[in-house]
């Protein structure tokens, strides 16, 4: 089973947003939008890397309490009542569906970490989704990265 670390970015929150996924230290996925949130990001994250385990699977890592609870404790719950809350509209509606899916599809396990307390993995994450936010890509930046996360 492939371990994974995710981490999103926004800054300022809202504003240009970026997200990666590390296996085994390495970036595998990187991704950025103009116009962001902290919250999309994580959950672009999670989504990315979920695509990325497949049927293999994976245990990821998120220090996103947020989107572990709405795979793990509210989604559900969601769903059957036609992607409603008792609080209001869901928020980014679609990539909670989208990240729903996946989570159902693959058999992915969800484990939360506290960030920015030094876990070399989270802070790895955090460090590539921060340049990712800031336009680089793996693509072009595949080296550099490579030597920064090692």
């Amino acid at each position: 089973m492939k371990r994974l670390w995710t981490d999103g970015s926004a800054s300022p929150n809202p504003g240009p947003g970026g997200y990666a996924v590390l296996e085994n230290g390495e970036p595998v996925r990187v991704g950025r939008e103009k116009e962001s949130t902290n919250i999309r990001m994580e959950g672009a994250a999670l989504i990315a890397a979920m695509e990325f385990s497949g049927e293999e699977g994976a245990e990821i890592t998120t220090d996103s309490q947020f989107w572990v609870n709405v795979l793990t404790k509210w989604a559900e719950s969601w769903e059957r009542n036609g992607w409603k809350k008792k609080g209001g509209e869901i928020k980014n509606l679609e990539m909670v569906r989208e990240a729903w899916k996946l989570y159902r599809k693959y058999p992915v396990k969800l484990i939360w970490t506290r960030g920015h307390v030094g876990t070399e993995m989270n802070e790895k994450a955090d460090e590539l989704a921060n340049r990712a936010r800031e336009g680089f890509s793996l693509a072009e930046e595949s080296d550099i990265l490579k030597k920064m996360l090692k």
